[in-house]
């Protein structure tokens, strides 16, 4: 798919030199027939897979910049305390980690403009790939089963940050009827994101794709999750969607075709084994195009790399977070699971003490190296999206919910746990209380640092306490990255000024921000 998707996106971007350069010569009296527009770029397939290669190309607007040493993907990262950091230079992702965010910070303008940017493209293909003819139909059924995916996995963020938000399904343009959409209430998205799943579960998408395109493994996973989702806050459909929660992520549990968690925890963060066994969906990273963007969780200029010093340590776990995990679980143990507090000098070197535990968990030791092994300096390591291990603690959590502590919901979290090195009691053991946040606390710690923790926070209304170990309700908890405590306004985002000035229809802002 890497190689795909940056054939086809050069073949947009060769398109686009034709459009402003052809036919210069007496332009003011000829028309060139080799321009492209809207109207006659989609008509053969290899327009079809260029537009869906643009749309996967723009959901890595998640790893773009967002200011000094800081990126979008912080947005999720920094509010819910479970990390710090060392550089405090960029005065938005401040405003995150101490909960003074507001309409204005960089972070929210840049993933309002990348989702519906992201959807746009979506809406192109949708309108668009029908009409190509002759085209296989088993093709255009799977560009238009991944196109839904896309678009459904965008407004899943965006419903989840700013709740009503403009469910835009057609292209767009300055004399669109709906040009400045209002907002549509946060059930109606949601029930466009499962109609979207639905379609994509069923669009003839194989199980699996090691190429990393959308497969109908993922399309399942990601209708589980909002299922998950749904049944909490602020919908709080209940047992009716934890049931199907429970039921979506089983199909995936009892019909794995290859699907499993890996070995290790070095596995998990190995490119060479991306989009396979436990990567259900990722974002795509090839260094000839974009390198993996999570290098702000590297050590503060330390050289763990074949650059030497390098990592910004803007994004760094508390030390609180990090030493809530039980005695001999590996995730926590140095070089075996998700931190590391040594490592070599410029990658592949002298061991040395880092001095304070740090998040390896999208460290590329392939392209940054490891003792006595130079790193490639390509950086190929795709962004998980959705890991069997969720699946099976979707299944878990939701099963509960619903029956109390089950065998089945005992063997799936018990697979996470046995991984990470830990013993797991009998069912009899919980009640249906203590199994849930049995479950929770495996999602702190196995799902952290993915951009899945924030949204946990908002729709449980729940915070792990990491120093009780226990969880407190979200409004009151205090975040012990900054000392300061979480309100009830923080369960959303703001609308960006500048959308709200562009578009007065997306008024009234959400409570709590001016």
């Amino acid at each position: 798919m890497k190689i795909d998707i940056i054939k086809h996106i050069t073949r947009i971007v060769l398109s686009g030199f034709i459009l402003i350069f052809s036919g210069c010569s007496d332009f003011l009296d000829e028309e060139d027939p080799s321009n492209l527009t809207p109207e006659n770029f989609y008509t053969i397939p290899d327009h079809a897979e260029a537009a869906i290669a643009a749309a996967y190309d723009d959901t890595r607007f998640y790893g773009d910049g967002a200011g000094i040493f800081s990126s979008n993907w912080q947005l999720l990262e920094a509010p819910t305390g479970t990390a710090t950091t060392e550089t405090a230079q960029n005065s938005d992702l401040n405003n995150l980690y101490s909960l003074t965010w507001d309409g204005n910070t960089g972070h929210i303008k840049n993933w309002w403009r990348g989702i519906y940017k992201l959807i746009a493209n979506t809406n192109l293909v949708l309108e668009k790939v029908p009409g190509i003819t002759p085209m296989d139909e088993g093709q255009k059924s799977r560009i238009l089963g991944e196109a839904r995916f896309i678009r459904a996995w965008a407004y899943f963020y965006a419903v989840r940050l700013w709740g009503d938000v403009p469910l835009v399904l057609t292209p767009q343009s300055a004399d669109s009827e709906d040009f400045f959409p209002a907002r549509t209430s946060t059930e109606q998205v949601y029930d466009q994101i499962v109609a979207d799943l639905k379609e994509a579960e069923n669009a003839g998408l194989s199980w699996t794709d090691v190429s990393g395109r959308v497969s109908q493994s993922a399309a399942k996973a990601l209708l589980s999750k909002v299922y998950l989702t749904m049944a909490g806050f602020p919908l709080n459909k209940g047992a009716e969607y934890y049931t199907l929660a429970a039921n979506k992520a089983k199909e995936i549990i009892d019909n794995p075709q290859g699907i499993d968690l890996f070995d290790t925890y070095m596995e998990v963060h190995d490119e060479r084994l991306g989009n396979q066994t436990e990567h259900l969906f990722s974002l795509q990273y090839n260094d000839l195009v974009a390198g993996n963007p999570m290098g702000n969780m590297f050590p503060n200029f330390k050289p763990v790399s074949y650059r030497g010093p390098s990592g910004t340590g803007s994004t760094v776990p508390t030390f609180a977070f990090y030493e809530s995990y039980e005695e001999g679980d590996i995730r926590a143990q140095d070089q075996n699971g998700y931190f590391y507090t040594t490592y070599y000098e410029n990658g592949s070197g002298e061991e040395f003490d880092l001095g304070a535990p740090y998040i390896f968990k999208h460290f590329n030791v392939v392209a940054n190296g490891i003792q006595g092994v130079e790193g490639t300096a390509q950086d190929n390591l795709n962004v998980p999206v959705i890991r069997f291990a969720e699946v099976l603690l979707i299944f878990a959590e939701a099963s509960n919910e619903v029956n109390g502590p089950t065998q089945d919901a005992l063997n799936a979290v018990e697979r996470i746990r046995t991984r990470a090195g830990l013993t797991t009691d009998g069912v009899g053991a919980f009640t249906q209380g203590e199994f849930r946040e049995l479950v929770w606390t495996e999602r702190w710690h196995e799902l952290c640092y993915e951009g899945i923790t924030w949204f946990d926070m908002v729709r449980l209304q729940k915070v792990f306490n990491e120093n009780t170990l226990g969880f407190d309700d979200f409004v009151g908890h205090v975040n012990l990255n900054s000392n300061q405590a979480l309100q009830e306004k923080h369960l959303l985002f703001p609308i960006p000024i500048q959308e709200m000035l562009n578009n007065p229809n997306l008024t009234p802002q959400n409570p709590g921000y001016n």
